[in-house]
């Protein structure tokens, strides 16, 4: 079998030097039926490796499960990493960042407010050995002194930036070798003196985080790493969006500049992103540093892969640049074609407001309850409360995460966004009946607010007053409802409100769906969830897999929130992500 070892300045396979050149390609945001086609364009551009984080609360929504199939196949996606010819890297955790709803924990594990976070605390530590042990029994065959393709199994994530408790990484340690792991361990963070001494423990392998000024960051890893083989193992050779932001880019002779010096220098590289794919569903993240700003559905990244798969400028520039120092395979992947255009009508609204209970299930409660104390902990939920006084009034919330739109007696009064730290709104009369729909934008990543609860934090008030007897129905996503009647639909539709078309397709093919004239909401094509969108851009098309699309009649569901300037679904050439910053 194969053996994979650290010597004193290089990575050693088979006792020889080998240079990790690895692309991040992340299987939970890539359709599993383009997994083959990702790999093999990360194969032909050069590269010998793929890197993976692996999402702890997409594969375990709900306590007790840990889902595997379909687009969460891991064991599939490296035996096709191994297929390729290609080795990987195996980033479990449990915090993986990269943009994800709450870095990737998943929310039931701090409804038990004594659980801490990322830190040696009993509660948590036994849930995080739980989890890693159902990763490694899928990873640990896969190894590559097993004649499989992983590695490196990285410990934690970017831990220098967030804590510095040993104790913790040590435990993480033991029960990764304890599972049945036996490739070298690393740890990676950014080059800085005190989170590499912070985010590490004599054993690990430490490898660092950056994307410019190569020479002075890798002479600090130096020293912190004395010896064995120095290693960017997140090249940032691009960056995310937030909503309402411009769209990031690098330009591609600077990123390659970098790549080159890198390699010049004798270093492994992982870049971040290979191909960066999509946060399907709701399942992108937020920052918030003072400012919360939720994440985009795309994740290009400014790859060298795009959204779609196609190459980039980038791609062929870092292919030059690897061709410098290693052998590169002669085919590259085609340019990209223009995707079809087609166009659908939306009707047959089916309107939240008219008949809630088609959505989901009234519960009661004597005091307002935040998302995580409810049993299904939604994403979206319908608030109701009676209201009777002798005069108008003030409505406070205690902290609205993330946005809140107030209805009273069927009229919209206006939309409540943490954002603008938002909390009270003036209500038009004394007495009626108050609707509010609240959304999680997507939970927070990177830093001290990672999982914190969501919905209505602190109750609500009117007058000053405690506001109690709420009703609250957390809105089923899974299942949406149907129209009762057909029926057209003309000029603006406010929300909240469904709607539906549908079109035909001779063949399936990529689609970009251009929703410049929607305001904010979700959208489904055959029941596969494509993602968020918002007016406010960057963001303005949703990408559809290929595999989603059917050839002959596909379903098109959108749910608008704010208010949609035109009832028509347009698919375009090409992806529009938004301008970049002047």
């Amino acid at each position: 079998m194969p053996e994979f070892a650290i010597g004193e300045t290089d990575f050693l396979l088979d006792g020889r030097p080998f240079r990790i050149l690895s692309g991040a390609l992340h299987y939970f945001r890539v359709h599993p039926d383009l997994w083959a086609d990702r790999i093999d364009k990360a194969r032909r551009m050069g590269l010998n490796t793929i890197e993976t984080y692996v999402p702890w609360n997409a594969h375990a929504p709900e306590p007790g499960t840990f889902d595997l199939s379909g687009g969460l196949d891991l064991d599939r996606f490296l035996r096709l990493v191994a297929d390729a010819g290609m080795y990987a890297i195996v980033r479990p955790g449990p915090y993986i960042c990269a943009e994800w709803d709450n870095g990737g924990l998943p929310a039931w594990l701090f409804r038990d407010p004594s659980v801490g976070v990322r830190r040696y605390e009993p509660k948590y530590l036994a849930a995080v050995r739980e989890y890693l042990t159902r990763v490694y029994e899928v990873v640990v065959p896969h190894q590559v002194d097993r004649d499989g393709p992983v590695l490196l199994v990285q410990v934690e994530n970017e831990y220098g930036a967030f804590g510095d408790d040993k104790r913790y990484l040590k435990a993480l340690t033991e029960h990764t070798r304890a599972s049945g792991i036996t490739v070298p361990l690393t740890t990676v963070d950014q080059p800085t003196p005190e989170m590499l001494a912070a985010g590490s423990l004599d054993g690990l392998h430490r490898t660092a985080s950056f994307g410019s000024g190569t020479e002075a960051r890798l002479a600090i890893l130096r020293a912190h790493q004395p010896t064995g083989p120095l290693m960017c193992s997140e090249f940032w050779n691009g960056w995310f969006d937030n909503w309402g932001a411009h769209h990031h880019t690098t330009p591609a002779a600077d990123s390659a500049a970098e790549l080159d010096a890198l390699l010049a220098a004798g270093a492994s590289v992982n870049l971040y992103m290979f191909h960066g794919g999509t946060n399907f569903g709701l399942t992108s993240g937020a920052n918030d540093k003072g400012v919360y700003q939720p994440i985009v559905t795309s994740y290009d990244y400014d790859a060298p892969l795009d959204e779609a798969g196609d190459p980039t400028p980038k791609y062929h520039a870092f292919r030059d640049v690897i061709a410098r120092y290693h052998k590169v395979p002669d085919s590259v992947p085609p340019p990209a074609r223009p995707a079809p255009e087609l166009s659908a009508i939306l009707r047959d609204p089916v309107r939240l407001l008219d008949a809630p209970e088609r959505w989901g299930t009234w519960e009661f409660h004597e005091e307002l309850p935040a998302f995580d104390d409810l049993t299904s902990m939604p994403r979206l939920a319908l608030l109701r409360c009676s209201v009777a006084g002798d005069r108008p009034g003030v409505l406070t919330f205690g902290e609205v995460r993330d946005r809140a739109t107030v209805f009273f007696d069927g009229a919209q009064v206006g939309t409540l966004l943490r954002e603008h730290h938002d909390r009270a709104i003036a209500l038009p009369r004394a007495s009626g009946e108050l609707l509010v729909l609240v959304e999680d934008q997507g939970r927070v990543d990177y830093g001290p607010r990672i999982g914190e609860a969501k919905g209505i934090i602190g109750g609500a008030t009117l007058h000053g007053e405690p506001l109690a007897g709420w009703e609250v129905l957390p809105l089923d996503l899974s299942a949406l409802p149907s129209p009762l009647a057909t029926s057209d639909v003309d000029g603006p539709v406010a929300g909240p409100v469904l709607l539906r078309g549908s079109f035909e397709i001779e063949a399936a093919a990529d689609l970009f769906l251009d929703t410049g004239e929607w305001g904010k909401g979700l959208a489904w094509l055959n029941g596969f969830p494509l993602g968020r969108y918002w007016r406010r851009g960057p963001q303005r098309t949703l990408y559809v897999p290929r595999p989603v699309v059917r050839a002959g009649a596909n379903d098109l569901a959108v749910l608008e929130l704010d208010t949609m300037l035109d009832p028509a679904a347009r698919f375009v050439p090409r992806p529009l992500l938004g301008h970049t910053e002047a």
